[in-house]
């Protein structure tokens, strides 16, 4: 696996690969990598060749200059990690290789009105640029995002649309611990009693399916129930717990197309989300989470 710090370098050595005929795809990532990350590579290899990795931590998404900190760092497991999942090129900018007097931002309309991006302002403006940048930078064919993060990848995939991007955003499944927690780099912060009962997190996504599959399509049923679950977890908030489409992530009412249901809430300081996608393709629904 080549390490690579600049632009420069990178792109000498993804054009070599495409030059040899291979599909290039790109997994971005803040570092600190678990499964999670390794099987969106797994994923970008089955249609491509050449796989390339980003780490880089990027200030700008960050709300609290506090989180910016502490989000958690160790470049040589990263490495390791990387280089097991089959991990071609790493790319390992610092913030001066990526920011040099920017005043250039991207930003991607109602998509982000709502979840997320109504709780952390300027977030995705910040990821809607870093990401803009590396794809700028690497060029891939295909570039693979986890559906943890379902606000940012359907939004990402609008916005590769809307700005002519030749790349083909994928959508990979979660990738949980074996007691149901979707894992995140950020699960390190959690103590033992704060991991246990974020649990309640996913039992709350699947007292939702039970209902959905149950033939319940009203959102406002479905969402107290949600509630009453999370709450015997005791999070110390709840930033949302919504049903919107999957199409434009606007809030709705009644399920009864491609939606998604997703639930925000801290267990200590450690901001924890998780979702469900709800697909109408072969008839009755099919709940993915």
């Amino acid at each position: 696996m080549d390490i690579v710090k600049n632009i420069h370098e990178v792109r000498e050595k993804v054009g070599a690969a495409r030059r040899q005929g291979k599909r290039i795809g790109f997994v971005p990532t803040m570092g600190y990598l678990h499964e999670g990350h390794l099987s969106l590579v797994r994923e970008s290899a089955k249609s491509t060749q050449y796989q390339v990795m980003s780490i880089f931590v990027n200030r700008i998404q960050f709300n609290d200059p506090k989180d910016f900190a502490s989000y958690p760092k160790d470049l040589e497991r990263d490495f390791d990690l990387a280089r097991s999942a089959g991990v071609d090129l790493m790319f390992v900018p610092d913030e001066g290789e990526m920011y040099r007097d920017n005043l250039t931002y991207v930003d991607v309309k109602t998509l982000t009105d709502n979840l997320c991006g109504a709780h952390r302002p300027g977030h995705f403006r910040g990821v809607f640029t870093v990401v803009s940048k590396l794809f700028n930078i690497v060029q891939p064919d295909i570039s693979v995002f986890g559906q943890k993060d379902i606000q940012q990848v359907v939004s990402i995939q609008k916005m590769t649309r809307d700005l002519d991007f030749p790349i083909e955003i994928v959508i990979a499944p979660i990738i949980r611990e074996n007691d149901g927690l979707a894992m995140s780099s950020r699960n390190k912060h959690l103590n033992s009693d704060q991991r246990n009962r974020a649990l309640s997190i996913n039992r709350s996504i699947r007292k939702a399916e039970s209902m959905i599959m149950a033939g319940e399509r009203r959102v406002p049923v479905i969402r107290a129930e949600i509630e009453k679950v999370l709450m015997e977890g005791s999070p110390e908030s709840v930033d949302y717990i919504s049903a919107v489409r999957f199409s434009d992530l606007s809030l709705c009412e009644t399920i009864d197309g491609r939606s998604v249901i997703a639930v925000a809430a801290f267990f200590g300081s450690t901001r924890l989300i998780d979702n469900m996608i709800i697909d109408f393709a072969n008839g009755g629904p099919r709940c993915v989470y």
